[in-house]
């Protein structure tokens, strides 16, 4: 069972490896243009099969972490699809990624949570005629990352997790923790539960479930900003991930991707179906795939079910949103927003989400996501 999983964990890195590799060839080989009509005239990258249409120049976004692993991939690709044109997305946070967005520095971006009321309110300041909306992008489970030598399988449910994060459970051999994991040795060992410094969508996400699944055991409000007083922090998803990998002892919380590049344990989840549900792409589109879009208008935020028990449900889902203007875009960058978006959103732009350790938008939903995007101005 150990083997399986570590080979699950490693043929999982390889094939984002692959896919990362793949694109970074066809970025190499970008440089000859005879097979492609370029970025110009609504003409198609006969490379790539992306449609480029009036995009060029440069286009600045930025926001989450959570998606810097399909962003990364997706701008590679579109950049040796569409020749002339530079997209640059900066991976900070989902906070800063809309302040940046209301402030007018960026074409659009990234955010793990949809926009509340109080930003779409500044967001038509800068929207001239319009607002922010929300565009759902990028699926995926949160992963609960661990480091602990000698286990290599490990079960929480949400109130335990909850505890945990809240640094109510301050040992690796807790009965509660014990007795989810019947047959496992546990160490005597002290847990260092690791968190989000910066305001994060991630941490909003996490705070969502363990508010739904576990409301006796956490009892903090789900914000950006991680609630509780203790606990050990660091920045980006990327950085929590590191802190897992490095000490001995520690958990955290990040996309799958961070956790399969770096062959990081991951935690099962016991929602209370019929058996622990795993940490995967295919587990958490399970999840995504039943929820409903509560926006109104052109905007499609979504609403998850934190509580399920589905047979093979990952319960810690997030999904990341593309913010953009409905109306309102800057016109030096309207074209190119809309060519990327629709990359993005793509059969072949969601098709990498999977292979990335993400999982794509529910085919229904996402129908809905390509006609915003057309409809942008």
């Amino acid at each position: 069972m150990k083997l399986q999983r570590k080979n699950r964990l490693r043929a999982t890195a390889l094939g984002a490896l692959a896919v990362s590799g793949a694109l970074v060839l066809t970025a190499c080989g970008s440089d000859d243009n005879s097979g492609s009509t370029g970025g110009n005239g609504g003409k198609t990258s006969a490379a790539s099969n992306i449609k480029c249409d009036d995009a060029k120049g440069q286009l600045l976004a930025s926001g989450s972490s959570a998606q810097k692993n399909a962003m990364d991939l997706w701008v590679k690709n579109y950049m040796a699809g569409c020749s002339g044109v530079e997209v640059n997305y900066k991976s900070s946070s989902s906070g800063e990624g809309i302040i940046a967005f209301n402030q007018g520095t960026v074409g659009f971006a990234g955010s793990d949570s949809a926009l509340k009321p109080e930003e779409v309110a500044e967001s038509k300041k800068m929207c001239k005629g319009g607002q922010g909306i929300n565009l759902p992008m990028v699926g995926g489970p949160i992963a609960i990352g661990y480091h602990l030598e000698g286990v290599d399988n490990l079960t929480l449910d949400a109130p335990t997790l909850a505890k945990i994060f809240d640094t109510k459970i301050k040992k690796w051999n807790d009965p509660a923790i014990a007795k989810l994991n019947s047959g496992v040795k546990l160490p005597d060992k002290d847990i260092q539960a690791f968190h989000r410094s910066e305001d994060s969508g991630t941490t909003q996400n996490l705070g969502k479930y363990l508010g739904a699944a576990a409301p006796n055991d956490w009892k903090y409000e789900a914000e950006k900003k991680w609630p509780a007083p203790q606990g050990q922090a660091a920045s980006g998803s990327s950085g929590v991930a590191a802190q897992v990998k490095q000490v001995d002892g520690a958990i955290g919380y990040f996309e799958l991707s961070y956790a399969t590049s770096q062959s990081i344990s991951t935690v099962d989840i016991d929602t209370g179906g019929a058996a622990p549900v795993e940490a995967t792409s295919e587990n958490a589109s399970k999840a995504i795939a039943a929820a409903k879009i509560k926006g109104t208008g052109k905007d499609l935020a979504l609403e998850l079910d934190y509580t399920t028990k589905a047979e093979g449900a990952y319960p810690i889902v997030l999904v990341t949103y593309e913010v953009v203007c409905d109306k309102g875009n800057k016109p030096e960058t309207l074209s190119t927003v809309k060519s990327f978006l629709n990359y993005t959103a793509g059969d072949e732009g969601q098709k990498l989400l999977t292979e990335a350790g993400y999982a794509p938008i529910p085919a229904e939903i996402n129908a809905k996501v390509r006609e915003t995007i057309a409809s942008l101005s």
